[in-house]
């Protein structure tokens, strides 16, 4: 803050109206209702409160000021918590002797620090609006400025022992870490206990929940310990392929994320040597950096939501229930920044282990990867209480339809269809069934042809009601023509038949209506025409 402010300071801050960073009252009178913006600068990017100016005309106003009014505003500024060392402005009003205006300028907050409360209840800026911190947002504040005793990885484990963690993923990690020259070789002989103490993951001599997460083998009483997995049909969650759920310790999930990774994305590969080098169409060290990511950096606080990989026709999304550190946005992800881990405890242990690399590289791993061999950067995202990263696949026909209904796929048209989605059908199914080619037989239900299925290409082969119209003539030389025709190749379809009997198709079906005994059965190509002669008698 700069000494000695003049009226023109006073007259350049205002210019510009209340903001964000600058808070306008009348007077004194109004000192509590400013202490919560006060509170709230403090909680946010900080900002000056100005007291003597009219909010709605900007006039300078001033107000005279007292003994007892610098007293007030010092009673005030103590009820602040953590208590703040600030300097109050007193700047002379030339037109109105004896008024002065009030302005006191307040530090923003920083990540490390703890949130600021005024009256016990804490306050911050949306926009130029004051409102009370939501509890998440607080708690979090805290925890980042006193870990040691709110973060929720160095709480003690409930009800897990030194007996409920697997000793081989205890030894295998610490031999990564030794090989690698992140942990001391001595490592190797420390005893289990003396190893989960020197990483942090013991408190009173018990596994922390930190612990639980990384080596835990009992993970009941901890529901967020589990990946959600799913191959979609399409570009949505309408119907999926494939549905699966894992659960377990940070291993177990990493192995699990990356066996579905490879289950459904194709996978590439050319001999080099004598070797064969295999690859998925998304680089798999991506892959797996950013599944790292979202199990090491996620709130594992929030025991009712879990991480998500969800691999679509067109895209693989990884759901990360968490929050981007304050100082990076899903547009400033990708430039360079330090580590911010959300737990560090597991952060460290994971670096230490090889399975994480540290300084906030990650990200950019995960787009040099995928710059290597040629496929879209990811995108990041942060909606509803996610972080979510989007691998665009690549080499995906824009032109292929997507979301089919499962009963269209598995039902009616059988391959027919099936061949159609990879271009057989030539444009696909483009408006529904309407426009299907023309030689695959419909099945049209029993009572008609129902509204919607009357514009069904005119080649196609419709079912036609038992019972049908009674008083058919059948001395046309027409009707036996198709009658023949059916006998001899009961699959034939309406512009073969049109072909053949050299008569248009609208012609034929409206012969086919008045012949009761015949009629189709089936559906797709493995349907057929039936040609009953008891419907005569």
């Amino acid at each position: 803050m700069r000494d000695g402010m003049t009226i023109d300071d006073i007259q350049r801050l205002i210019a510009g109206n209340e903001s964000r960073t600058l808070e306008l009252k009348k007077t004194t009178g109004e000192l509590k209702d400013g202490m919560h913006s006060a509170c709230a600068f403090l909680n946010t990017e900080g900002g000056w409160l100005v007291f003597g100016i009219a909010p709605t005309t900007l006039k300078i106003l001033g107000q005279q000021v007292t003994d007892n009014t610098q007293r007030e505003i010092s009673q005030a500024l103590s009820l602040l918590e953590p208590q703040i060392d600030v300097r109050v402005e007193y700047v002379d009003v030339p037109e109105r002797p004896d008024q002065k205006v009030i302005a006191i300028y307040f530090d923003g907050w920083v990540l490390g620090k703890e949130p600021y409360t005024f009256h016990g209840r804490p306050y911050y800026k949306v926009e130029s609006t004051t409102k009370e911190m939501p509890r998440l947002m607080f708690e979090e504040r805290l925890r980042a400025a006193k870990p040691q005793y709110f973060a929720w990885e160095r709480q003690k484990a409930e009800r897990i022992g030194l007996s409920d963690l697997n000793e081989d993923r205890i030894r295998g990690s610490v031999r990564l870490g030794v090989e690698n020259g992140r942990m001391p070789a001595s490592a190797m002989t420390e005893t289990t206990e003396n190893l989960l103490a020197k990483l942090q993951l013991l408190k009173d001599g018990m596994p922390n929940n930190a612990a639980a997460m990384l080596f835990g083998t009992n993970i009941y009483e901890y529901p967020q310990f589990r990946i959600r997995m799913a191959r979609f049909r399409g570009t949505t969650k309408n119907s999926f392929i494939d549905n699966q759920r894992a659960e377990g310790n940070f291993f177990d999930l990493l192995d699990a994320g990356m066996a579905f990774f490879f289950k459904w994305l194709p996978l590439s590969g050319e001999i080099k040597g004598l070797m064969r080098d295999e690859r998925l169409e998304i680089p798999a060290v991506a892959l797996r950096e950013a599944l790292v990511n979202a199990l090491c950096h996620r709130q594992l606080e929030k025991h009712n939501l879990t991480i998500g990989i969800a691999i679509y026709d067109d895209r693989i999304e990884i759901e990360n229930p968490g929050v981007l550190p304050p100082q990076l946005t899903p547009e400033t992800i990708k430039n360079p920044h330090i580590s911010i881990p959300y737990n560090p405890i597991i952060a460290d242990v994971l670096y230490k282990t090889t399975f994480l690399e540290n300084w906030g590289s990650g990200v950019n791993r995960i787009v040099e990867a995928c710059r290597e061999r040629g496929v879209p950067e990811p995108t990041w995202k942060s909606m509803q209480g996610f972080v979510i990263v989007t691998f665009k696949r690549p080499n995906i026909p824009e032109d292929v339809p997507q979301d089919v209904p499962e009963d269209v796929l598995q039902g009616g048209l059988q391959g027919g269809l099936q061949g159609g989605l990879q271009g057989g059908l030539q444009g696909g199914l483009q408006g529904g069934l309407q426009d299907v080619h023309e030689d695959v037989p419909q099945y049209i239900p029993q009572g008609g042809l129902q509204d919607g299925l009357q514009d069904v290409h005119e080649n196609v082969p419709q079912y036609v009601p038992q019972g049908g119209l009674q008083d058919a003539p059948h001395g046309d030389e027409l009707y036996r023509m198709i009658e023949d025709a059916i006998n001899d190749n009961p699959k034939i379809t309406l512009k073969k038949m049109s072909k053949l009997l050299k008569r248009n198709i609208k012609t034929i079906k409206r012969h086919i209506a008045k012949m009761p005994h015949i009629y189709y059965v089936g559906s797709g190509y493995s349907g057929h025409w039936v040609v009953d002669k008891e419907k005569l008698s």
